[in-house]
């Protein structure tokens, strides 16, 4: 009988491409461009080792392992297993596919910019500050009730065959468009009803506007709320403040209490933008969770051009990195007992890396999701509404421009951001946004390159914490399966 050496022609084989971590007294492999996690052991970790030293024909593998007394079966399943896994590559292995940019993206998700105005003037603001991008000249301040309708109209017919659709609502300040808020929810609530689909609601807000009646609204709708705030009275007000210069700690800290005692059908999370003067990552955390009350707290640089005097030097986000990662190891902690942490960016790239994602773009923008301007534009995401790139359409004017969205797909994937295709977090990265990259570079379609460290030293950092938590409470990970 021949063995599987003999049927298959003698190749040599060599590893693939792949990131080594370890965690928890084990070794990892994460597979490039696959996103497929390996963990290493036994005669698998000893033939990778084997031919990290050199390309070796299968026979000769074979060979190497008999002479140290391994049975042959062994060895051939061994190699198998890594080949399949693509830990392992040869001249037998398929090279990896293109990237082709999807040729059928139903919509998801909309962004409802409902009002383009907001009664606080944070400086690092990427609608009103020095780097805004948005031309609002001749635009409505607040979207009326029928654009908003029509918005939700074209994502039903969009949606083609996905069952559940989200809505979410955008500003300057969502709650300054209460009313059409209100009547968007009841609509689209009503029509996704008749055509037996699901539909979920979300908005972010500065909390100033919060009220009884719309804490009661939120709750009674499941709506689920981002809430800007960017950490203690001292922190928050440097950059959050009103028009006339009041900070807003102290007129939003008690609405976010009552929004959290008395919401409780869907999340409500925290949301902080770091700049150079507010990038104490742990006290912010503590504070919006231990005293205020959040159960998720998720934190993103502002988005900003080098020269801004808040604008975030590579030494600082090294400092914020090295905070991230004493939270995120507080994060493991708590996972290995069995208990929820609510540091968001933690659970957020958890859950890419536990399903193995290998993305072609960033996110949603212009994929499932697509931004909705108060007079109806449509736009890459809510960050391009109304700017004079990422134009989709209009939700009147003939609905999405599939034109215009197909090509910018088709240019904006990564395959075609070359400056990436050596990078091992390319399948998480994916070249990172197109707004940052706009505000950066001027096009859409560069690389991060500014962030590309800070991008692979936090995909590591949680590698590793998903290591821990697969060998030390496995069952921990289920949560992210869903």
């Amino acid at each position: 009988m021949s063995t599987i050496a003999e049927v298959i022609p003698s190749m040599a084989y060599r590893p693939a491409e792949a990131h080594s971590f370890k965690a928890a007294d084990a070794d990892f492999l994460y597979l490039v461009p696959s996103g497929a996690i390996f963990r290493m052991e036994g005669l698998g970790r000893e033939v990778v080792e084997l031919v990290r030293q050199r390309p070796m024909m299968r026979s000769d593998i074979v060979e190497y392992f008999s002479k140290k007394g391994c049975g042959l079966v062994d060895i051939e399943e061994t190699i198998d297993e890594l080949d399949q896994a693509e830990v392992l590559t040869s001249g037998l292995s398929k090279p990896p596919a293109p990237v082709v940019p999807l040729q059928s993206f139903p919509l998801q998700r909309v962004v409802l910019n409902v009002t383009n105005q907001c009664n606080l003037a944070c400086t690092y603001c990427y609608e009103y500050s020095a780097d805004r991008i948005a031309q609002q000249e001749g635009k409505p301040k607040y979207m009326s009730a029928d654009i908003a309708q029509s918005a939700v109209e074209m994502l039903i017919k969009e949606s083609a065959g996905r069952e559940g659709l989200h809505v979410t609502f955008f500003g300057g300040e969502t709650l300054l468009n209460f009313p059409v808020m209100r009547s968007t929810v009841e609509y689209a609530t009503r029509r996704v009803a008749e055509l037996g689909k699901r539909i979920e609601f979300s908005l972010t807000t500065n909390a100033t506007l919060l009220t009884e009646e719309i804490v009661d609204f939120l709750s009674e709708h499941r709506i689920g709320v981002t809430v800007s705030i960017d950490g203690d009275q001292e922190l928050n007000d440097k950059m959050r403040v009103f028009h006339d210069g009041r900070g807003s700690y102290n007129v939003i800290a008690p609405k976010i209490q009552n929004l959290l005692k008395k919401h409780r059908t869907n999340s409500i999370g925290a949301r902080v933008t770091l700049t150079s003067q507010v990038s104490d990552v742990k006290k912010i955390y503590r504070h919006l969770t231990t005293e205020l009350g959040f159960d998720s707290v998720g934190f993103s640089p502002a988005t900003a051009s080098p020269d801004r005097l808040y604008h975030i030097g590579a030494q600082k986000m090294d400092n914020i990195l090295d905070s991230f990662a004493e939270l995120a190891w507080e994060y493991r902690d708590y996972a290995v007992e069995g208990r929820q942490h609510g540091f968001t960016n933690v659970s957020d790239t958890l859950k890419e890396l536990n399903s193995g994602v290998s993305k072609a773009y960033p996110c949603g923008a212009g994929v499932g999701l697509l931004g909705v301007g108060t007079a109806g534009d449509v736009s890459l995401c809510h960050r391009f509404v109304d700017a004079p790139v990422g134009k989709m359409g209009h939700v009147k004017n003939g609905g999405v421009d599939h034109e215009a969205r197909g090509e910018f797909l088709a240019t904006h994937h990564i395959g075609a951001r070359y400056d990436c295709h050596t990078c091992w977090a390319r399948p998480v990265c994916s070249g990172g946004c197109f707004h940052e990259a706009y505000i950066h570079y001027g096009k859409t379609s560069a690389a991060n390159l500014h962030y590309c460290d800070w991008i692979r030293g936090w995909n590591d950092l949680c590698l590793q914490i998903l290591g821990e938590i697969s060998v030390r409470n496995p069952t921990f990970l289920e949560r992210f399966e869903n």
